[in-house]
């Protein structure tokens, strides 16, 4: 009976090793291609001739929702050629009266069956296509973001590029104030520099990250938006590869996001991440395969890979933990289990994870001395993504919106020249 078990745990641990061990040479070899940074055409080669709607999502957000409409007033861009649109979905503050006296357009909406960010959007899509005042582009905010001031100024140099949705750089404007903020930066400023830079670069589909982007109003009228789970921007990045679009990339397009301050606000905005996530998983990842292979479509390959990254997360941190309790306790129920990779071969595996992150910090221009106590931190920060993953793909079914209050204001001249 112990033979059989131990036969069967044997091959199962060897499939998974491969599989993880395939996966991570495939991240890591496009990762690489995100090292030398190519030069860009200035944006002063391109008119500014794009005109933008700007819309922000916004529930009940009068703590901050003056500071992103007053950072898109300052946008290095005719005035002319973008409004500033606010849904104050579902408020009951003074979130409405705010925008609107800081200069924004602002939309009501009240609905308590559809609620969240998806909804709130799909809503106000509909309103623009109905307007006489006709726009090129949509770009969509989080009501706690501030905008650097050449954003559209970039956005306009891409889409004059021929890309039709652009993901622009979420950088952080609270890195330091807590571990919390300080991993969720750092994971952040890891994503742009080799996940999402590389690959602009090589022609694959960059992810939209729920903010800072920009769509084409033919695009989402083409296809239509209809993205209202918990994860609208995953789902939005699906249905592009599915119909043989891609997200571009701009990095000097930087919005500043606020990160959440304490453990239980992370873990419930990152549940939330992977409910979303599995619930698009069970939506598109046949889907994608299936295109993938049948038209030897790299772009959706792609996009397929990333939809399988939380399981083979789960197995890294599930594999690791089991090799440090055999390499520090011999005598333990794992000591008698066999694996193709030895423990010094997934040691040193983690191990230059860790040492590549700050490489990659430095190369970003993001290193502090701060930063030395993050990334300290940074591995317990990425060993919760296990059970946080497993708790979100056991109730992927649940869609209630769980909102990340806010309890301090910053500005964008706090962070830099506007």
């Amino acid at each position: 009976m112990f033979s059989l078990f131990d036969s069967i745990v044997y091959l199962t641990t060897q499939i998974i090793q491969v599989l993880i061990f395939m996966a991570g040479c495939y991240y890591f070899g496009i990762s690489v291609f995100g090292w030398i940074k190519r030069k860009e055409d200035p944006i002063s080669n391109y008119e500014p001739v794009k005109k933008f709607a700007l819309v922000i999502a916004a529930h009940n957000e009068e703590l901050v929702i003056a500071h992103i409409i007053d950072s898109l007033q300052k946008q290095n861009y005719p005035k002319e050629l973008y409004d500033i649109f606010v849904v104050a979905d579902n408020c009951t503050d003074n979130t409405a009266q705010i925008a609107s006296a800081h200069g924004a357009i602002v939309y009501n909406r009240v609905n308590q069956k559809e609620k969240g960010k998806g909804f709130a959007l799909e809503w106000m899509f509909g309103k623009l296509y109905e307007m006489e005042n006709k726009y090129d582009a949509i770009s969509i905010f989080d009501a706690d973001n501030l905008v650097s001031s050449n954003f559209l100024m970039e956005m306009n140099k891409q889409l004059c590029k021929g890309h039709k949705v652009v993901q622009g750089y979420i950088d952080s404007k609270n890195p330091f104030d807590s571990w919390i903020t300080c991993s969720y930066s750092i994971a952040f400023w890891l994503a742009n520099r080799i996940f999402q830079l590389p690959r602009y670069y090589l022609g694959l589909s960059c992810g939209l990250c729920g903010t800072g982007f920009c769509v084409e109003m033919e695009v989402l009228k083409q296809i239509g938006w209809g993205a209202t789970c918990l994860t609208e921007d995953l789902e939005f990045t699906m249905k592009l590869a599915l119909n043989d679009m891609k997200v571009a990339w701009a990095h000097n397009a930087v919005v500043y996001d606020e990160k959440p301050l304490t453990l239980k606000q992370s873990w419930n905005q990152r549940k939330r991440w992977m409910q979303g996530h599995a619930d698009c998983a069970s939506r598109f990842l046949g889907a994608l395969f299936r295109k993938a292979i049948k038209e030897q479509d790299l772009i959706a390959f792609d996009c397929a890979l990333y939809l399988f990254q939380p399981i083979r997360f789960i197995f890294i941190g599930l594999i690791t933990v089991m090799l440090w309790i055999q390499l520090a306790y011999p005598t333990s129920p794992f000591f008698s289990l066999k694996y193709i990779f030895p423990v010094e071969v997934w040691n040193i595996f983690v191990f230059l994870q860790f040492f590549y992150g700050p490489l990659v910090i430095i190369a970003e221009k993001k290193f502090s001395s701060k930063i030395i106590l993050g990334f300290l931190l940074y591995p317990f920060y990425c060993l919760t993504w296990v059970p946080i993953t497993i708790e979100g793909f056991l109730s992927k079914n649940n869609k209630e919106w769980d909102h990340t209050s806010h309890t301090r204001e910053i500005t964008i001249n706090d962070l830099e020249e506007a």
